[in-house]
């Protein structure tokens, strides 16, 4: 399964629990660190963890992937979840509002999810 077909499972899974603007943000032909950054927001705690264990559940049922680090679940203020070949990101509005990771990757090819 290549990096496109798992951002795509992600950001599924972030729809799934309601999760707000979803960005999706190539950045294959600008760094090393990963193909993918998926960039998102739940409104509260209890929201920021659901769509975490939403996209934790979904990669391993569908793609049989585990991630490789996971920072921020606790406080889910800002979450992180780093698959290898792509990143999950999941903000609280303040905290996306104040880190603007879509500023910071402008670089990258910006593409914001839709829905099917």
């Amino acid at each position: 399964m290549d990096s496109h077909e798992l951002i795509n499972i992600a950001a599924l899974a972030c729809e799934d629990k309601k999760a707000l603007n979803i960005n999706l943000i190539e950045i294959s032909k600008v760094s090393s660190i990963a193909d993918w950054i998926l960039v998102s927001e739940g409104l509260s705690d209890v929201q920021v963890r659901a769509i975490i264990k939403s996209v934790e559940d979904r990669m391993k049922d569908e793609a049989n992937l585990l991630p490789l680090r996971k920072e921020g679940i606790n406080e889910a203020k800002w979450a992180l979840l780093d698959y290898g070949d792509i990143i999950i990101n999941i903000f609280q509005p303040k905290e996306r509002e104040y880190y603007e990771l879509e500023s910071f990757w402008s670089n990258g090819r910006l593409f914001k999810y839709e829905s099917n």
